[in-house]
């Protein structure tokens, strides 16, 4: 009998493993061995679901939502999304225009395999969330990476957005509030950037929305509120980080109606609708005045300050101000080439990997966002873990010579 020879996909053979779950999963390694580790590799804000949402979920589970449900979701929850968007942030989608789904991840995969080809370009301003690209590859397109660096707070300009446009490009990916960096595009920023978009026609934009309430500055914008683009931007949201619900897995998009009809043919034969009762529970959060969020978001402001005047103590680490999301990410390269025992750092990769080891500090490597001199670490943690975490890394980081 000749055995089968076991080798998976191709589509899979292109994908990286997710830095962050990575490192997670080393995390979880040393802490199985009954090593106390600062876990600041994940994206997760460190609340509880706001009470009145579980309500909600509750209320759900007794009205029987239960059932099988529309592939794009609720009519009355895509009615919410759609006067959400436009009491928030100036967003004109019809409920025929939205879709939910099981996160905002599947929105931005949903749109990535509904509209890009093999060939096609996809631009992504680094630093870009780690899973952008490989979804990129999934598709079998190509990344175009735009660098940025800490001295232009890790943003893009729209003169050199020009110079990255080829006839191959078919779209961009960005964020904002941006993760990994917690910058944020302003209103004047995002008028330049779509002055270069509307005039490429067959140019779409996604614009990843999911950090919205966890902004430091006077007002968050969207690249689709301005009507010579909106016939090319997608916007992607969801609840899971300003409503503190990851575990509840909704996300949904904006979009013109026939990517919003591509992506529903797709999910419909992926996953279906997202969960019913977890649909009610979104609703709820969207519905609500966003001024609910508005602790959760103090409370990181607060933390911002602590991690990022700690940091600033810690010499060869340097960093920006961050005005949105839950990260700081320092620039680290001050510590490429230094030695500690046996040990060499060569790049972020090594400087993550030793962190981890000799100070059980989780960070996560720059490189696998697209800016290999920096390093991700989250803040939303304790005060007492991010001190911990501080002392720590300037302990570990002082040994490298």
């Amino acid at each position: 009998m000749i055995a089968t020879e076991n080798k998976v996909s191709e589509i899979l053979q292109r994908l990286s493993e997710s830095a962050t779950l990575a490192m997670s999963r080393k995390s979880r390694e040393l802490q199985e061995k009954g090593v106390h580790v600062v876990n600041l590799s994940l994206g997760e804000p460190d609340f509880d679901t706001p009470d009145f949402i579980k309500d909600a979920a509750k209320e759900g589970i007794d009205q029987n939502y239960t059932h099988y449900m529309p592939v794009n979701g609720y009519a009355d929850f895509r009615k919410a999304i759609s006067e959400k968007f436009k009491r928030d942030n100036n967003l004109d989608y019809s409920p025929d225009e939205i879709v939910v789904s099981t996160g905002a991840k599947q929105s931005i995969i949903n749109v990535i395999l509904s509209t890009v080809n093999p060939g096609d370009e996809v631009i992504l301003p680094a630093p870009y969330w780690v899973s952008y690209i490989e979804m990129v590859k999934m598709a079998g397109a190509t990344p175009v990476v735009i660098p940025s660096s800490l001295e232009n707070d890790y943003k893009i300009t729209a003169e050199t957005l020009v110079d990255y446009i080829t006839p191959k490009t078919k779209m961009m990916v960005f964020s904002s509030p941006c993760n990994p960096s917690g910058s944020v595009y302003s209103q004047a920023e995002l008028e330049k950037i779509a002055e270069v978009v509307q005039n490429y026609p067959n140019l779409l934009v996604v614009s990843d929305e999911i950090y919205e309430h966890i902004n430091y500055t006077s007002n968050h914008f969207s690249i689709g509120s301005i009507d010579a683009v909106k016939e090319q931007v997608i916007t992607v949201n969801g609840v899971s980080k300003g409503f503190a619900m990851t575990g509840w897995r909704i996300g949904y998009l904006g979009a013109p109606l026939w990517v919003a009809k591509a992506c529903t043919k797709l999910q419909g034969q992926f996953t279906s609708g997202a969960s019913g009762i977890s649909q009610r529970s979104a609703k709820a959060a969207v519905e609500a005045n966003p001024e609910v969020t508005h602790g959760m978001r103090d409370t990181f402001l607060s933390r911002r300050k602590l991690f990022g005047d700690l940091l600033n103590e810690i010499e060869g680490i340097e960093i920006n101000k961050p005005e949105g999301a839950f990260y700081m990410f320092p620039r680290v390269s001050h510590f490429f080439g230094k030695k500690a025992g046996d040990t060499t750092i060569a790049n972020s990769d090594d400087l993550a990997e030793y962190i981890l080891t000799e100070a059980h500090v989780a960070t996560v490597s720059g490189a696998a966002f697209g800016s290999p001199n920096c390093l991700r670490l989250s803040y939303a943690a304790s005060e007492q873990d991010l001190k911990e975490a501080a002392d720590r890394m300037q302990k570990a980081l002082a040994k490298l010579q």
